[in-house]
């Protein structure tokens, strides 16, 4: 049978474009972290890429890009190629937060970014050092009213869950407490050295360093108790109905990434967080595996921008 030109040509292409989906990637794959190496969101990048190297043959390599809040990252990812081989792993803060915190945005990373699939939830804990002499919110407020102008708290950087999570505890326990804002893993080290009062933390960061006795856990900012933590009790238990404040971690793409790609990619990543030591391994280190279809992770997204937009302005945090 004749076929014109073009259409010969449409079916060409149309068959190399469905070959290039399935042989996906014949090449290595990038995967943006926005912060530093160390912090959660490069454990959870890692660890993926890994099971991500070993399911498609291909190396999926970690490309740290911290600065500006994770703003410098995620703006990387929104203008790379949309064809499959520029991933990120991104988190709360610049997905669902710094589009209302930081005014000057150029992008919008709620359609600009793809969501492929959520791969844990991660609450908060609230650790202070063990040379305060607390250990529990009650204390930590007690102790926060008795000494104004003395108690600091660091965070991951300014408008974070951490950063929020500290404002809101010192706002609704009514004492004063300075932010200290760190770039991601940095935060830590000045609480381990007792030059910071507390701070909330994601639980894989700070895990090992309360088994060793470094730190200690007064509470966890979800609603429910971590199951890496079921002795710890939540913020809200401690006399604090409604405090709700977490970190999440996910992989995204480029908006206008062929379908059939993230198809795949969600795929893979749900085999990877169904898998039962991957489970007890994110369980033991203080993160809840999640999981899902590239829909239900978007409408998660978008929930969390609308609470977390509420919670900036009534802060009045800014960053210009």
């Amino acid at each position: 049978m004749w076929l014109p030109r073009t259409a010969l040509a449409c079916a060409a292409l149309a068959l190399s474009t469905a070959a290039s989906a399935e042989a996906y990637p014949v090449r290595p794959v990038k995967i943006i972290v926005a912060f530093t190496a160390g912090g959660t969101t490069d454990i959870m990048a890692r660890t993926l890429a890994q099971r991500l190297t070993e399911r498609f043959g291909q190396p999926f390599v970690i490309e740290n890009k911290p600065g500006a809040g994770g703003n410098i990252g995620t703006e990387m990812a929104v203008r790379s190629p949309a064809d499959g081989y520029t991933l990120i792993v991104n988190s709360v803060g610049p997905m669902a937060v710094n589009p209302t915190l930081y005014k000057s945005l150029t992008y919008d990373p709620l359609t600009e970014l793809v969501p492929i699939a959520q791969i844990s939830d991660v609450p908060n804990v609230l650790v202070v050092h063990p040379s305060l002499g607390v250990k529990s919110v009650q204390q930590l407020v007690a102790y926060g009213k008795a000494n104004p102008g003395k108690v600091n708290y660091s965070s991951t950087g300014i408008g974070t869950s951490s950063h929020l999570s500290g404002y809101m505890l010192a706002s609704r326990g009514g004492f004063e407490a300075a932010h200290v804002p760190y770039k991601g893993a940095e935060a830590v080290k000045d609480l381990l050295a007792g030059r910071i009062q507390f701070m909330f933390a994601t639980i894989p960061s700070v895990i090992a360093h309360i088994k060793a006795g470094n730190l200690i856990a007064i509470a966890v900012s979800s609603k429910a108790r971590s199951r890496s933590m079921p002795d710890v009790p939540t913020v809200e238990e401690s006399g604090f109905p409604g405090f709700e404040a977490g970190s999440w971690f996910g992989l995204f793409a480029p908006r206008g990434t062929p379908a059939a790609i993230i198809a795949e990619l969600n795929r893979a990543t749900n085999e990877f967080i169904a898998e039962r030591n991957v489970q007890t391994r994110m369980i033991e280190e203080g993160a809840d595996p999640v999981g899902g279809t590239p829909g239900e992770f978007g409408a998660f997204v978008r929930r969390e921008f609308e609470k977390w937009r509420t919670v900036v302005r009534e802060s009045g945090a800014s960053v210009d």
